[in-house]
C-alpha cells in the first residue's frame, strides 16, 4: 500500500493539510493488515514495536527511495494499536519515542465551535504550546489558528529548526492547525512556519505563547504557568469586605 507519487511529495516538499493522513498508522483498505509510515530526516534505519500489547507485531518501515519517508506492512494485525518507533541515525545513535503521528487531535469538535463562536472564554489553555501527558506519553500540543494558510509546521531547537518532522493537521474549517509532540518539555524554543496561500513560506512566533526570548530575538518558549505560586490570597480576602460600589 505505497504512497502515490503526489501523496509522497506533498509530504517531502511540506505542502500537505493533513499529513496524519499519510503518516502515522493505518488499516489497510481491504481488512488484510495495517500500514505504516514514518517521516524520519537523517535516519537509516526506522523499527516499529508494540507499547501495550505485547501480542502485536513489531516490524521495520523500509525506506521510499532516496527519501526521509519509511513504510512499512503487516498482517499480523488488522486494528491500529499503540506503538514506539525505534530510529537509527547516520551516526549510529539508535532512540525510541512514540509517534507524534499517532495521536488524536488534542482539540474537540466542541472547543473549535467555541473558538468559532468567539465563546471560548479559557482559548489560552487551547492554543499555544500546552504540556501535556497523553496515553502516558509527557510532551506538548501544539496549535495555533492560521485560517489563511496552505500548511504549518512546528520548526524548533528539538526538531534542528527542520519543517519536515513536525508538519500540523489542519482541523477543518476552523483555522487551527494541531500536533502533539512526544518528549517536549519546558524550555524548548520554538516558532510555527506557515506556507500562504500564495506559497509564501516564512516563521511565525507564537501569539498564544507564554514566555519568550528576549528581544530581538523571537522564539516562544515552551513554559508551564500552573507552578506559578500566587502570593495575594491577604489582598483577595480584604477585597471581599470592600463595597465596589461606595
Amino acid at each position: 500500500m505505497a504512497l502515490t507519487q503526489p501523496e509522497l511529495q506533498s509530504l517531502l516538499e511540506v505542502r500537505h493539510r493533513a499529513p496524519h493522513q499519510l503518516l502515522g498508522m493505518h488499516p489497510m483498505g481491504d481488512g488484510s493488515g495495517v500500514v505504516a509510515r514514518a517521516l524520519a530526516p537523517n535516519a537509516t534505519k526506522v523499527e516499529l514495536q508494540p507499547v501495550h500489547e505485547n501480542d502485536k507485531p513489531s516490524f521495520e518501515l523500509r525506506r521510499i527511495g532516496n527519501t526521509p519517508v519509511f513504510e512499512g506492512e503487516t498482517n499480523e494485525a488488522s486494528q491500529v494499536y499503540a506503538y514506539d518507533l525505534v530510529i537509527t541515525n547516520q551516526a549510529g545513535d539508535r532512540w525510541r519515542t512514540r509517534d507524534p503521528y499517532s495521536f488524536l487531535p488534542t482539540l474537540g469538535e466542541s472547543d473549535l465551535y467555541l473558538f468559532g463562536q468567539g465563546d471560548e472564554r479559557r482559548i489560552y489553555d487551547k492554543l499555544g504550546a500546552q504540556l501535556r501527558t497523553i496515553d502516558g506519553v509527557a510532551g506538548a500540543s501544539f496549535a495555533v489558528w492560521a485560517p489563511n494558510a496552505q500548511r504549518v509546521s512546528v520548526v524548533s531547537d528539538f526538531n534542528a529548526w527542520d519543517a519536515r518532522w513536525h508538519q500540523m493537521r489542519s482541523l477543518g474549517s476552523s483555522g487551527v492547525w494541531e500536533i502533539f509532540v512526544p518528549g517536549v518539555a519546558e524550555g524548548a524554543h520554538y516558532k510555527f512556519e506557515i506556507r500562504s496561500l500564495q506559497g509564501k513560506v516564512g516563521m511565525k512566533t507564537d501569539p498564544y505563547g507564554f514566555f519568550f526570548e528576549v528581544p530581538p530575538k523571537t522564539a516562544a518558549i515552551v513554559w508551564n504557568n500552573r507552578k506559578f505560586q500566587w502570593t495575594d490570597e491577604r489582598w483577595l480576602a480584604q477585597r471581599q469586605q470592600t463595597d465596589p460600589f461606595p
